[in-house]
């Protein structure tokens, strides 16, 4: 999105209290100052030419807030700083986002094989971002725009898992009820159903749903969600198990994959899932 135009609360994002990213953040801000200064440029004046209010660059100037990446780039050809400000584009990118979410990022990142169960909606991996955000606005207390936005962003950041190479081995379980209830309406639930039908097509994806008929079923504790590893270690958790917590011990992790393949050999294999889904999208 080009800077012209853009509202002055678009600049970035607010610095969560305690972030450890905020050490970047300052030395980012300190460096914008330091550039605009030795271009001779007041606040003022270097906010009208990037389309921010002045309020919003002494913000970022003094690390109170994450900078776009957008921002740095066009702060760099107007400062002509020489490509200093744009260098920072990529770990600004990851600032930005919730400090769980870069956590949870990190570990999916470094995963070899995901088991994914999910019961009340679609799983965030799986999700489009119109459905990510619609869920982000249902949420109660009602998040800010900022926090709307920053969430959103966060989550379709972690789909750069299905770009990887080598491709990690991707397992979901998804219960019926979640590729039938319309949360945001039903046009954006119909362009969920389209998307999941392209990801089902993955070699490396198994995607399966758990029918509602089902009499006997393992996944009456809740999600489950289980990461592997190359050095053979893995990372685990369970609304039902643990008090949620995540586990790494192999004793927990084997309760967990027990589970995990009881739902998989209840729920409908590959084939049969991309064929129910197909039948709910033709029902919207």
């Amino acid at each position: 999105m080009s800077s012209e135009g853009v509202a002055v609360d678009e600049a970035g994002w607010d610095l969560e209290p305690g972030d450890e990213s905020a050490p970047l953040v300052e030395a980012v801000g300190r460096l914008v100052r330091l550039c605009r200064e030795a271009a001779g440029m007041r606040v003022a004046e270097f906010g009208e030419a990037i389309g921010y209010g002045e309020d919003m660059v002494r913000k970022i100037e003094r690390g109170a807030r994450i900078p776009r990446p957008e921002l740095l780039d066009r702060a760099d050809e107007v400062l002509n700083a020489g490509g200093h400000l744009k260098a920072f584009r990529e770990d600004v990118e990851k600032a930005r986002y919730p400090k769980k979410v870069r956590e949870l990022k990190e570990l999916e990142d470094r995963s070899v094989e995901v088991l994914l169960y999910s019961n009340h909606n679609i799983h965030g991996l799986l999700q489009t971002s119109e459905y990510a955000r619609k869920l982000f606005e249902m949420r109660q207390p009602a998040y800010s725009p900022d926090v709307l936005e920053r969430g959103t962003a966060a989550r379709m950041a972690r789909k750069a898992i299905f770009e990887r190479e080598p491709a990690p081995t991707l397992s979901f379980v998804q219960e019926q009820v979640t590729l039938e209830r319309p949360l945001g309406g039903k046009p954006v639930l119909r362009r969920q159903l389209e998307h999941l039908l392209e990801v089902g097509q993955l070699r490396n994806v198994a995607l399966q749903v758990m029918p509602t008929d089902r009499e006997e079923h393992s996944g009456v504790q809740g999600l489950i969600e289980v990461l592997k590893f190359a050095d053979g270690t893995a990372v685990g958790r369970s609304d039902g198990a643990f008090n949620g917590r995540p586990v790494s011990n192999p004793r927990d992790l084997r309760i967990l994959e027990l589970r995990y393949g009881m739902i998989r050999a209840q729920a409908l294999d590959p084939r049969e899932s991309l064929a129910f889904i197909e039948q709910a999208l033709g029902r919207l």
